[in-house]
């Protein structure tokens, strides 16, 4: 029964123009960098070479962009400022996008909450100037600007408070602005960027960029190590494949560069910064065997394709993409950074060593006292005779007190085998400490090496090569075990059911939405079928692609070669640490162990020297 009378029926009406700018302004504008996002991205778009941001309060009180670009004529000035209206695209093709902005939203959704001005000096033609507030136009004029724009923003969410409440304090909404610059300078090396606070007065730089010339990964490392600093370019392995018409570019860093979160992960989609679950899934899957759940990798990575292969109109913000063909991409991230790891070999990061120095400088809790400062045997007693007995005598100050009892055992290589060599990488084996730590000598300096973890590692890469020889062992249930999902779930698992088999997971359809496991991977023993399967469903609703049943049968790998490798504890005659050493040369990723943790620390003979002041 209707209980909607005829004068209770809501009314159908059309919104007036302010309001729909309001609306639209809510989807694209969520927050100041919101707004720079935009700026910025037109600023490029228009072929600036140089872009100047100043911000004030966050971005709550001030945005200014500035850029050298095309800029615009007076009669252009108020079509930008209209809905849908830009020249990025004509409309016949929304697919053959080669910009960053297309859609002619920005400029009306920024006029339409805050208090927008323009001023704009196309070449051949003099400077103009035209202001919105809350959605209302003033007619353009004239003004003086030697070229290119200058957009100004002031009072954003003015007309909406609302939004305001929603906000966060001034110091995040700055960090997330200089988030954004970032992301656009890693995007466009040859641009020069600077971004200003000029809250309360002040004018303070808190990020420049310039432009970085020379060929493509000169310049791209130039500017990721203005953006990211030198420690990352130092330690990032540069990428470059290609598969089915996508490329892969960028540097990724090794396992033992690692971070606690995924703060350091950039990636790009024809040169657009986008937040991509599928990437993330590739770039996890990728580090998966070398780092454990709770560390993240560091990179920079940018795909590059036909813009018909990916839909980038999928998000009013343009941060999400969508793969015609996302298996490729993927296939091609997973592989090209593992063969990037690979050709690494044993090299581990520069960080491990500058964390060991920083570790060996106790921090000073007295002042130094130093052998000629001591007062001598001799003052003592004539200060003791004038004010009291004698006191018995002590024994003369300098090696006496370190008389003491050492639990360390250096084992010596008396001589060292024939073939260790110290100008090989990880030098000739010196002696061993604590019956666990190999000290080897190099051409410049020391390698302190973790004889467990290390042949942990290696004994796991040959695990490893033995099960990708001879396949995954499957295990044939005696009762397949049936398990009933729903018509979702039961598609996006019989999508991988190929993956599954060579992994020796078999899933065939039972009927209806139930699905019959035949057989299970025999290394990992007696398996929970129904709770495996909807483990590897979660993974696939978060990252697109499962890894789930590899990682469990790569983690019994790890078990197993923990078990197997040399322990803690062993003496080791020359002959073998120089054999381990010569071993770990030869094996990819054996810089760190199973978990990402490294499996030994390099010193260089001049940073022992500055230990001891020897400078």
């Amino acid at each position: 029964m209707n209980t909607c009378s005829p004068n209770m029926r809501p009314v159908i009406r059309q919104l007036d123009e302010a309001a729909i700018n309001r609306i639209a302004a809510g989807e694209v504008v969520e927050r100041p960098a919101s707004a720079v996002k935009e700026l910025v991205e037109n600023a490029i778009d228009a072929g600036a070479r140089r872009i100047t941001v100043e911000v004030a309060d966050g971005g709550k009180t001030l945005i200014r962009v500035s850029d050298d670009g095309c800029g615009m004529s007076a009669e252009e000035l108020p079509l930008a400022l209209s809905r849908h209206a830009t020249s990025k695209i004509d409309g016949s093709d929304l697919l053959n996008i080669h910009s960053f902005g297309f859609r002619g939203e920005a400029l009306p959704s920024l006029g339409a909450v805050g208090r927008l001005t323009i001023q704009s000096r196309a070449a051949g033609e003099e400077g103009a100037e035209i202001s919105v507030s809350g959605g209302k136009m003033t007619p353009a004029k004239p003004c003086a600007l030697n070229g290119g724009t200058v957009v100004t923003l002031r009072d954003l969410f003015f007309a909406t408070p609302a939004r305001l409440k929603f906000l966060r304090s001034d110091r995040a909404e700055q960090q997330a602005i200089s988030d954004v610059i970032k992301r656009l300078a890693m995007a466009e090396p040859s641009v020069g960027f600077t971004l200003r606070d000029v809250s309360e007065g002040k004018d303070r730089v808190s990020f420049r960029a310039d432009p970085c010339s020379g060929d493509l990964f000169d310049a791209l490392r130039g500017r990721l190590a203005q953006v990211m600093g030198a420690e990352f370019t130092d330690n990032a392995l540069s990428v470059d494949a290609e598969r089915e018409g996508f490329r892969l570019t960028g540097l990724a860093a090794l396992p033992t560069y690692s971070r606690g979160t995924s703060v350091a992960q950039y990636l790009f989609v024809n040169g657009r910064p986008v937040q991509d679950k599928l990437l993330h899934g590739a770039l996890r899957g990728a580090y998966a065997d070398f780092l454990s759940r709770e560390r993240h990798p560091a990179v920079a990575l940018f795909v590059d394709c036909d813009p018909h292969k990916v839909d980038v109109n999928v998000h009013p913000a343009k941060s999400e993409v969508r793969f015609r063909d996302p298996g490729v991409v993927r296939g091609l991230i997973v592989s090209a950074l593992r063969h990037a790891l690979a050709e690494a070999g044993h090299r581990a990061s520069s960080t491990v060593a500058g964390a060991t120095l920083g570790a060996m400088r106790p921090e000073p809790v007295a002042p130094r006292v130093y052998q000629m400062d001591r007062p001598s045997q001799g003052a003592l007693s004539t200060a003791w005779r004038a004010q009291a007995p004698m006191p018995a005598p002590q024994p003369e100050a300098g090696f006496a007190e370190m008389a003491q009892a050492y639990s360390g055992r250096v084992d010596p290589v008396e001589e060292a085998p024939q073939g260790a060599d110290e100008t090989l990488p990880l030098g000739a084996a010196r002696g061993q400490v604590h019956e666990n730590y190999i000290i080897a000598q190099t051409g410049d300096g020391i390698v302190i090496v973790d004889q467990h973890a290390a042949h942990e590692r290696l004994v796991y890469e040959k695990l490893k090569r033995q099960m990708a020889e001879r396949g995954v062992a499957a295990q044939a249930l005696l009762i397949p075990e049936i398990v009933e999902f729903s018509a979702d779930d039961l598609v996006r698992l019989l999508s991988i059911s190929e993956e599954l088999a060579r992994m020796g997971l078999t899933v065939e359809p039972f009927g209806g939405g139930a699905v019959a496991v035949r057989e299970t991977p025999a290394i990992l023993g007696e398996v929970n079928a129904k709770a495996l399967l909807g483990d590897v469903l979660d993974e696939l609703a978060d990252y697109g692609s499962s890894q789930l049943v590899q990682e469990k049968i790569e983690a019994i790998l790890s078990r197993v070669a923990c078990h197997g490798s040399i322990r803690s504890g062993r003496r080791m005659r020359a002959e073998e640490m120089n054999a381990l050493l010569r071993e770990m040369e030869a094996t990819p990723h054996s810089g760190q162990c199973n978990h990402g943790r490294p499996t030994y620390v390099e010193l260089k003979l001049s940073d022992i020297e500055r230990l001891f002041g020897r400078t």
